[in-house]
């Protein structure tokens, strides 16, 4: 596994563990015996917590994604540079087999 690999499965884990804490606690204000104003103001708070804490999953998520963009752009370029590179010594390697070969049919031609 990759290092995006082990990050997004720990990003993952992370967020199952989050959401299932949340819910484990908005059952439980729910089934608890307690007054009706009291079970409201938990349960904002319950909700208050889980917007927080998916706002920051999708926080962390978006800067996940725009690290590998770039490292993505990165490594693209790098390969496209060596392309270049490569097809650049493929035509020069060509031009200069074709002027050797006619070098050799020239000399070739006044030996005759």
């Amino acid at each position: 596994m990759n290092d995006r690999e082990e990050k997004g499965v720990f990003l993952n884990f992370l967020a199952g563990m989050g959401i299932g804490a949340l819910i484990g606690a908005v059952t439980a204000l729910l089934v608890a015996p307690k007054a009706g104003t009291e079970t409201r103001e938990d349960i904002k708070h319950a909700t208050d917590d889980i917007k927080n804490k998916a706002n920051k999953v999708v926080h962390d998520i978006s800067e996940s994604s725009e690290e590998l963009v770039k490292k993505s752009k990165e490594l693209l370029m790098s390969t496209r540079d060596k392309v270049q590179s490569a097809v650049e010594a493929g035509k020069q390697a060509m031009i200069s087999k074709k002027e050797e070969a006619e070098e050799t049919e020239e000399s070739e031609s006044t030996e005759s």
